[in-house]
C-alpha cells in the first residue's frame, strides 16, 4: 500500500481494531469507545474487508485474533501512537478553561493519603476538568497503560511496556500504626507477639515484613488481611493489632483519634512510588500539565526529604520536574 492508498483507510476503524485487540469482546469495546454494538459489528465487517481476513474468531464470549490480526497489530500500535503524538503537538491547553477528562490509575495508598491534596489544588487551577480514577496496583499497571484505560498511573511499579515512561516521586517508607494506649515504642519481641493486619489488594497473607523477619529467624501472626487502607482506623481501634503502612498513609491516619505512628522495629525495604505514562502522550500539553501537578503535589514535600549521598539524583530530578 502506498500513501495514496491511505485514503481508503478510516482511522476510526483502526481505533476499533486496536481496542478489540485489547478487550477481545464486542460489548466492552462499545462501552470503552461509547459506541453501540451494531456500530462495532459494522466496523469489524469493514475491517475484514479492508484487510481481507476474518481478523477475529468468536470463542464463547471472547473474540480471538487471527495470526493476521496479530501481525497487523504489531505494526499498527506504534503507528497510532505516532499519530496521537503528532496531533497532540498541534493542541493547546489552558487549565483555567479546559474541560478535559483525565483517566488516572492510583494505588489504594495514593488514593487514600495523597489524592485529596492533589484534588484541592486541581480544583483551584483547573475547575472544569474531570478526573476518572481507576484502582490499580503494581500487577495491573502495565495492562491498564497498554490498553489505554489510564493516561497516567501512580503506584509502586514493576516491569512496564517498552512504550511506557516512568518517573520516581518519593520513597515509600514503612511505618507502624497502632491504637492501643500502652506507653513507649514497641521492640521486636513485642512486635512479633502482637497480632497484625495486612493490607493487600491481592489477598496475600505475607509481604516484605514477613520475609525480613524470616531472615532474622522470627515471625509474626497476621490475623486479618484487607484490600484497602481506609479500613484500618476502624479495625485497629480498641485492639492490640498492628499494621505497617506507607509513611504518607500513616501521616493521614495520625489525625484520626486514637491512632499512633512509630518506626517499625526492624529494617524493611523502601520501594519507590512512581508515576508512569505512555510515550504516545509524553508531549501532549494537557498530559504534561497533569504530570507536573502530580510531581508537585504527590511527590515528597521538600521539608520531609532526607538528604542521602546514595540517592542525590532522585531528589534533584524531582525538584526539576516539580518546577516545570
Amino acid at each position: 500500500m502506498n500513501r495514496n492508498d491511505l485514503r481508503r483507510a478510516d482511522i476510526n476503524l483502526l481505533v476499533v481494531f486496536e481496542t478489540m485487540m485489547h478487550e477481545r469482546n464486542v460489548s466492552r469495546v462499545g462501552e470503552k469507545l461509547f459506541l453501540g454494538q451494531p456500530t462495532i459489528s459494522g466496523a469489524l465487517g469493514r475491517l475484514r474487508a479492508l484487510f481481507d481476513d476474518p481478523l477475529f474468531i468468536r470463542c464463547g464470549r471472547m473474540m480471538e485474533p487471527t495470526a493476521r490480526a496479530e501481525e497487523i497489530f504489531a505494526n499498527l500500535a506504534p503507528a497510532l501512537d505516532g499519530i496521537a503524538a503528532a496531533l497532540s503537538r498541534c493542541q493547546s491547553f489552558d487549565p483555567r478553561t479546559s474541560e478535559t477528562t483525565f483517566h488516572v490509575g492510583l494505588s489504594d495508598d495514593v488514593e487514600y493519603a495523597l489524592l485529596p491534596r492533589l484534588l484541592r489544588q486541581l480544583r483551584i487551577e483547573a475547575p472544569n476538568i474531570a478526573l476518572i480514577v481507576r484502582r490499580v496496583d503494581q500487577q495491573q499497571m502495565a495492562q491498564r497503560l497498554g490498553n489505554g484505560d489510564i493516561c497516567v498511573g501512580i503506584s509502586h511499579t514493576l516491569d512496564l511496556p517498552a512504550n511506557a515512561r516512568r518517573k520516581g516521586l518519593r520513597p515509600i517508607r514503612p511505618m507502624l500504626l497502632r491504637s492501643d494506649t500502652r506507653p513507649g515504642s514497641l521492640g521486636l519481641d513485642a512486635f512479633c507477639r502482637r497480632p497484625h493486619v495486612l493490607v493487600s489488594s491481592m489477598g496475600n497473607a505475607s509481604d516484605d515484613t514477613d520475609h525480613a523477619l524470616s531472615l532474622l529467624g522470627r515471625q509474626r501472626k497476621v490475623v486479618l488481611t484487607v484490600p484497602q487502607f481506609s479500613a484500618l482506623p476502624g479495625l485497629l481501634a480498641q485492639t492490640d493489632m498492628l499494621a505497617i503502612v506507607p509513611d504518607y498513609v500513616a501521616k493521614a491516619m495520625a489525625s484520626v483519634a486514637g491512632m499512633r505512628v512509630e518506626p517499625v522495629p526492624l529494617q524493611l525495604p523502601v520501594p519507590e512510588l512512581s508515576m508512569v505514562w505512555r510515550a504516545a502522550v509524553h508531549n501532549d500539553p494537557g498530559q504534561r500539565w497533569l504530570r507536573s501537578r502530580c510531581c508537585a503535589f504527590l511527590g515528597e514535600p521538600v521539608e520531609l526529604q532526607v538528604v542521602s549521598k546514595a540517592r542525590p539524583a532522585l531528589h534533584d530530578d524531582q525538584a526539576l520536574l516539580a518546577a516545570r
